[in-house]
């Protein structure tokens, strides 16, 4: 399958500053993508190269195959951009708002009233399309932000931050139209420093820090290869982490201790087989779950960054 977008060593420096450095990366169609890492660490820049606001040092980017610098109306008539700033008119209603933007993106008459429908609905703000934007709090500032950028009908959609200072409620919702944007077919790439949110959404990631891809690939496999493999025991009698062979590290957490090991099944097996022999009162034993933190700490060397 040929993929929707295609990224290779893609530079960028702003004066002596390196922004990006090699970046390369592809996407199948209707994928979700996480760019995953701290302010600073070139997720923005790579958004705005993508979408044509920001022009690369040097690299290639190819939409559906075709090569975006011999073809810049690609950019515009198939992507939807999410800025992580508010680009919204304050004085003006939603609806005006909308109106404004589905016009820079070449939708007009009734086809521009019909997806103006549909896109306050999907947003979950028709009943406040005719308020002014000012009115409205930011996580209903962020929505609209979104239905601005789904009014041509996008196959890639590009979110740069979109949950940043948002009330739950928002938050939500959404998580609720990326799934079902994912699920008609919609290619979303979702920028964030936020690890949850990235597990939440997206099959596919991309680590970034200091402006290069540290580590890129389908979710459970970055899991797999970069994820802490560890124990978590919980007894009573243990003031210290008991010692086996198989354990690389033990640190206390809780009532109880992370046993890292690279053999887990037979380190589960050794410490029921010591528990039952010296009696202990285990209140928990159990896999632990790899996380994309452990993921990022051992990819970069330090923890993520605000």
């Amino acid at each position: 399958m040929t993929p929707i977008l295609e990224v290779t060593q893609l530079r960028k420096a702003y004066g002596k500053k390196q922004a990006l450095e090699n970046v390369t990366f592809a996407l199948e169609e209707g994928s979700s993508f996480g760019f995953l890492g701290p302010n600073g660490a070139g997720k923005s820049t790579t958004m705005k190269i993508l979408t044509g606001i920001t022009k690369a040092d040097s690299g290639t980017i190819r939409l559906l195959g075709r090569d975006i610098s011999a073809n810049p109306a690609l950019a515009s008539e198939h992507i939807g951009y999410v800025p992580q700033e508010i680009t919204l008119y304050e004085k003006l209603s939603a609806y005006d708002n909308l109106l404004f933007f589905g016009q820079s993106y070449g939708v007009k008459g009734a086809e521009l009233k019909r997806k103006i429908a549909e896109v306050l609905e999907r947003t979950g703000l028709s009943d406040r399309a005719r308020d002014e934007i000012q009115t409205f709090s930011g996580g209903m500032k962020r929505r609209i932000n979104i239905a601005a950028a789904l009014l041509h009908h996008p196959r890639l959609l590009i979110l740069d931050e979109p949950t940043v200072g948002i009330d739950p409620q928002s938050r939500n919702h959404i998580f609720g139209l990326i799934r079902d944007l994912n699920r008609e077919g919609v290619t979303v790439i979702y920028s964030t420093h936020y690890m949850e949110e990235v597990e939440a959404l997206c099959d596919r990631v991309a680590i970034m820090d200091r402006g290069t891809v540290k580590a890129e690939g389908p979710l459970g496999s970055l899991l797999e290869q970069y994820g802490r493999k560890a124990i978590y025991l919980e007894a009573p009698e243990l003031t210290e982490a008991p010692s086996l062979p198989e354990v690389t590290k033990a640190e206390k957490e809780g009532s109880g201790w992370i046993l890292e090991t690279e053999q887990v099944s037979r380190t589960m097996q050794a410490l029921m087989e010591l528990g039952s022999r010296l009696r202990w009162n285990v209140k928990q034993l159990e896999v632990v779950r790899p996380s994309l933190e452990s993921v990022f700490l051992r990819v970069t060397g330090t923890a993520l960054r605000d």
